[in-house]
């Protein structure tokens, strides 16, 4: 097995950071001009698209990395990550979210240079981690065409169709709950929800371990399996579940009972009462 180049690898992780900073860098400059910072959250998904794209296109140009496994990261990614980026730009519409109406209320000095700090570079770090996986995935040699690579890429495909499916029908079902008036206040237990409270996080974190386990062939993929666990725990205890389910907690009805028969994040059979 050839493995693959580190130090391609390298000046290709430099690039992809310096092209991450610009794009966060001008999204920063675009809500400013918009009035509203929730458009960051849109391009969070993107943002891993531009990095499987600055991957294929540098390797490439070097002759480095096993194309099959180049389109098949990126194709992955685009999917996942345009479909995501659609549908929040579909949900926050042209509305502030509070998180940064209060990130920003907080600032002694610049507002702007503040959310600057706080929100943009922060996200640009998160992504550039993470997305390590898929920089590895443009770089490495052998085609995943026979014994372990094949399973890896294969298992791979299937946990990143769980995790998209999860989170594609999860806000699909959410979509059609809130868009009933009746449910105004109420908490969504039906579908998905009734197996997990957070189905778009689950599935979140299955896509992350799905485009890993495309590089888990080789050695040198197995080196990044830190990058989804560190996905999955801001999931669960850092920005997504547990933060939702604290503001949950005092804007639903019946959440309190909702926690008590529905899993946190895996999906299970709920509890019997």
């Amino acid at each position: 097995m050839t493995g693959l180049d580190w130090g391609a690898l390298g000046v290709n992780a430099l690039v992809t950071l310096g092209v991450l900073l610009a794009v966060f860098t001008g999204t920063w400059l675009l809500a400013l001009r918009l009035g509203r910072h929730s458009v960051v959250d849109v391009v969070w998904g993107l943002g891993f698209v531009v990095v499987s794209l600055v991957g294929l296109v540098i390797a490439r140009a070097g002759d480095h990395g096993d194309l099959g496994r180049q389109l098949l990261a990126l194709g992955l990614t685009a999917a996942w990550g345009v479909r995501l980026a659609v549908h929040i730009g579909r949900r926050n519409g042209s509305r502030e979210d509070p998180r940064y109406e209060e990130i920003a209320a907080r600032a002694t000095g610049s507002p702007a240079a503040h959310l600057y700090r706080r929100v943009y570079l922060p996200q640009t770090v998160v992504l550039f981690v993470v997305s390590l996986p898929l920089q590895v995935a443009a770089y490495q040699e052998d085609p995943a065409t026979s014994g372990w690579p094949l399973v890896a890429a294969l298992l791979g495909v299937v946990v990143w169709s769980v995790g998209f499916t999860f989170e594609t029908v999860g806000d699909w079902q959410l979509e059609r709950f809130k868009a009933d008036p009746a449910n105004q206040g109420e908490v969504n237990d039906q579908g998905l929800w009734k197996y997990t409270r957070h189905p778009n996080y689950f599935g979140d974190a299955a896509v992350m371990w799905g485009l890993w386990l495309l590089t888990a062939g080789h050695w040198s993929g197995l080196v990044f399996v830190l990058c989804p666990v560190l996905m999955t725990l801001n999931l669960v205890k850092g920005s997504g579940a547990a933060m939702t389910d604290k503001r949950m907690t005092s804007s639903r009805r019946g959440f309190a009972e909702y926690v008590e028969r529905t899993s946190g994040f895996v999906p299970l059979p709920p509890k019997k009462r």
